[in-house]
């Protein structure tokens, strides 16, 4: 059989046919990667010795272009020097004010009143918020400058965690047992005894009122000494995970005065772990069952940043962390983790890490918020408004949602 032949103007009429049909055309991809420089002063506040990124955390962003400037001293505290984080790549600056000359102002607790003046106008500060020791001019100085202020412990991750509140929390948790330990001892004229127990001596009774992150890590750590643990809560589903989470029986309640106040009376330690769900911790333990707690017993309050859940807290720093009131011996340090700042900034560093990468990649700060409502929920002040509603309400300010702050930019 013969193939029929095809003549080249058939394969001319064909092209010139096709040149009338809609053709398709690639979209132009937009190189949106974005440079951030990041600036970590030194905390000068509280005594903390955190820093909010390690030397390998600067060495990765470095890679990925990202500019780092770091305060001479920044890291010491925590047994980072500035040796290391040049290796690593960043820039190491003399003065406060070179290093929140930075886009980005990265630290772990929030500005001082000397460190406004550093604030660059349109910057962008990420830090701790603890709101029971802000005060309306803080807020209205952020705003004057029409700095972008993003809570740490406000921002939240795909799941609806918080990652820098749990992390911290674990290093919390794990660290309040062995400072119950060291107040309990003869050393700071404690009870003279051992946290847990030993062969033929009653084990020492902790209280921990909250079963959240810190009390999940308390209890663990109480419970291999050998102590007995009793946890308090409001929630029964968060005292239901928190056995799970454990892995052992141990002693639950749901809040009931009389059953707490008797707990209370009869405890070694009382540790304070509820977290508030608007910035300030509920107060559980009131005055009148501190004062029927044993002399030189020991409270805890770890929830102290949000205002305590022992009503005869007072927050307390590093240098003076304790007081005695109706004999019972208060420790009330906002910044635990601080107590060993080396392993808490690598933590916090595993945290931020990510989402600077990823902020980098979106294009800046706003894109990253534009793109992420879990990471807009840490903004609290942006372009001179207050965007969290709650703390609108609480300082009496102008409140502006940040949605539509965001949309209109676009």
């Amino acid at each position: 059989m013969s193939v029929p032949q095809v003549q080249q103007s058939d394969f001319e009429s064909l092209a010139q046919q096709t040149l009338l049909y809609p053709q398709e055309q690639l979209a132009p991809v937009k190189n949106q990667r974005h440079s951030l420089q990041i600036g970590l002063p030194k905390e000068v506040s509280f005594l903390d010795n955190r820093i909010a990124l390690v030397p390998e955390a600067v060495r990765l962003l470095v890679r990925n272009g990202h500019h780092i400037v770091v305060e001479s001293g920044a890291g010491e505290g925590a047994q980072f020097t500035d040796h290391d984080y040049r290796e690593a790549g960043a820039r190491i600056v003399y003065s406060p004010e070179e290093a929140y000359a930075a886009d980005v102002i990265l630290k772990v607790e929030p500005v001082t009143e000397a460190e406004y003046r550093y604030l660059r106008r349109g910057s962008t500060l990420i830090s701790a918020l603890t709101i029971p020791n802000r005060t309306q001019e803080y807020f209205s100085a952020l705003n004057e400058k029409q700095v972008t202020a993003i809570a740490f412990e406000f921002i939240e991750d795909k799941s609806g965690a918080m990652p820098i509140i749990r992390t911290m929390s674990e290093i919390a948790g794990s660290t309040v047992m062995m400072i119950a330990a060291e107040y309990l001892s003869g050393v700071h004229q404690g009870k003279g005894i051992i946290l847990g127990g030993i062969t033929g001596v009653p084990p020492t009774k902790v209280v921990i009122v909250g079963a959240g992150t810190v009390a999940e890590y308390a209890a663990r750590m109480a419970l291999g000494l050998g102590a007995q643990v009793q946890v308090f809560d409001k929630d029964m589903y968060r005292l239901q995970r928190l056995r799970y989470a454990v892995g052992q029986p141990i002693y639950t309640s749901v809040i009931h005065t009389e059953q707490l106040a008797d707990a209370v009376q009869q405890a070694d330690v009382v540790i304070g772990a509820m977290r508030g769900e608007e910035g300030r911790s509920p107060m559980i333990v009131t005055e009148e069952m501190v004062t029927r707690m044993r002399t030189s017993s020991v409270i805890i309050d770890v929830s102290i940043d949000q205002g305590g859940n022992v009503e005869t807290s007072e927050m307390t720093t590093h240098r003076q962390p304790m007081f005695r009131k109706h004999g019972v011996i208060h420790y009330c340090v906002p910044n635990i983790a601080s107590r060993v700042a080396h392993t808490a900034s690598i933590a916090l560093s595993n945290v931020f890490t990510p989402f600077l990468l990823q902020t980098g990649t979106l294009g800046g700060i706003e894109e990253m918020m534009f793109a992420n409502k879990w990471f807009m929920k840490g903004v609290y002040c942006h372009n001179g408004s207050i965007t969290n509603a709650h703390i609108a309400r609480l300082f009496n300010l102008r409140y502006k949602d940040l949605g539509l702050l965001l949309a209109a930019r676009r």
